[in-house]
């Protein structure tokens, strides 16, 4: 934990300098910020320097856990210290959303808020995007702490790849590429029109598939800007892909690339789904009510492309950005859209949701039961990337879409309860939990979470930082049996 806020402190002198820089006033709560965390963090390794070292699977999850949450807690500092942010309950649902990279907000006026806030909250979606433990995990080692249990219990999907055998080797590899990525898309933003603190930010957010922009109308601010829409486009694609997909491209390893049956999925997953927004985009949408502020060109093809490739993206990789009400397009739309809010990206990306590799395994299995029905004494195992599938993961993941479903069902009637309609209710416990954002009713794409009670802000949190947890992990502390001596 003490490593973790030491982190955060750091990164938060970066937004500091860079308010210092252009003469804001914040630059002084950053700071204070930063020295707060960064005190607590060291006093906190000072008085638990000499403890045991060998971290169990129980305290795996309990670390990961409250680590997220004593990092959202220090992160809300600048917003309180500068009172930028109004309420605590807004702060922490602000900050929340950003460590998750669900890209929800309370703010109703983005613009209006020092550009050394608005880097800071960029940055609460980069430090979360690739996973806080993963960085850590790269640290850990340094003394002599090993971080196997930590990654196992932070890492996304079922089971998570190993480039290199050292788990921190690892962990650097992937933060490496996380890094060049984001690097890469600023430059590229650059080039293609936005100005240094647009492109950072908004390299900031894609990475980390959060969604946070400094513009109150998202992407739409650009709609007459095609290649910065699609540089961003590329980039949710990457940053939605298994970075070790990506490890292995840059390593010359194309075959394995190719082979990723995952990684197929989900190239036609947003092939597909890409042709039917765009189709219904150019022929039945009324492009002219769904814009925000920034009108599409009715009619036009490649306006029809972009715009639905875009959204589809956005909401397959929970990155979160809009270019245009896509609630107003058509009501199929709205449903499909509905649908890819529980679809997710590759597991071992920065993405939220179920993730694809769980819905194959999921179909896959349940394919093989009518085979079991018609051969009950066959051993019929469900099959991936040519190998049987451990029965203990198809159950694991046949309990998490179980888990899934009532977490969101819950979800939704906690919210109708707090006052919200039906549409807008299943829309914030679908968005929430799977860390989207925008939802539909009275919190899409135009709206924001402003409107809800301040119960159900921290309700919100708590399901955006359970879906980013991938559920097991954070509510694992509740069961009785976590906390009884082995």
């Amino acid at each position: 934990m003490g490593v973790l806020l030491v982190f955060n402190g750091g990164f938060m002198i970066i937004p500091s300098i860079y308010s210092w820089i252009i003469g804001e006033s914040v630059a002084l709560a950053l700071a204070e910020s930063a020295l707060i965390s960064i005190f607590i963090g060291l006093t906190a390794m000072f008085f638990t320097r000499h403890h045991d070292k060998d971290i169990t699977q129980k305290e795996g999850y309990l670390i990961v856990s409250l680590g997220w949450l004593f990092m959202v807690l220090s992160g809300m500092l600048p917003y309180v210290i500068s009172g930028k942010i109004d309420g605590i309950e807004n702060s922490f649902f602000e900050t929340m959303s950003g460590y998750t990279t669900t890209g929800a907000s309370i703010l109703n006026d983005i613009e209006s808020l020092p550009n050394g806030i608005l880097l800071w909250r960029s940055f609460t979606h980069w430090i979360g995007g690739m996973g806080i433990i993963v960085l850590a995990v790269a640290i850990l080692p340094l003394f002599g702490i090993g971080g196997m249990q930590l990654f196992s219990a932070e890492s996304p999907g079922p089971s998570a790849d190993k480039v290199k055998p050292k788990i921190a080797d690892t962990a650097k590899r992937l933060w490496l590429i996380y890094f060049g990525y984001t690097v890469s898309e600023t430059i590229l933003l650059k080039v293609a029109g936005m100005d240094w603190f647009d492109a950072t930010n908004h390299a900031l957010s894609t990475l980390s598939t959060g969604g946070f922009s400094t513009k109150n109308a998202s992407i739409a601010y650009w709609n007459d800007s095609p290649l910065i829409q699609y540089i961003i486009i590329l980039f949710m694609f990457l940053a939605g892909t298994n970075f070790v997909v990506s490890y292995y491209a840059f390593k010359g390893k194309i075959s394995n690339v190719l082979h990723n049956e995952e990684f197929k999925w989900f190239f036609f997953f947003i092939v597909g789904f890409t042709a039917i927004t765009s189709f219904s985009i150019y022929f039945f949408a009324d492009t002219s009510v769904a814009s925000i502020n920034y009108p599409m060109v009715l009619g036009e093809a490649e306006s029809a492309f972009r715009h639905g490739i875009f959204q589809v993206l956005a909401i397959i990789t929970t990155t979160g950005f809009v270019t245009a009400d896509y609630t107003l397009w058509t009501p199929l739309l709205t449903i499909l859209f509905f649908g890819l809010f529980f679809l997710g990206g590759s597991a071992g990306s920065t993405s939220g949701g179920v993730k694809v590799i769980r819905h194959l395994i999921m179909i896959k299995n349940g394919f093989q039961e009518f085979r079991r029905i018609l051969h009950p004494n066959a051993v019929l195992p469900v099959r991936y990337k040519g190998s049987s599938v451990d029965q203990k993961i198809v159950y694991n993941i046949l309990g998490f879409f179980i888990l899934y479903s009532l977490s969101f069902i819950i979800g939704a009637v906690v919210f109708a309860g707090t006052g919200l309609d039906f549409e807008s209710a299943i829309g914030a416990s679908a968005s929430s939990l799977g860390n989207v954002g925008p939802a539909f009713g009275e919190l899409s794409p135009v709206d924001n979470y402003a409107s809800l009670t301040v119960f159900g802000k921290f309700w919100s949190s708590f399901l955006m930082l359970i879906g980013r947890l991938e559920l097991f992990t954070v509510l694992i502390i509740f069961t009785p049996y976590f906390w009884k001596s082995t």
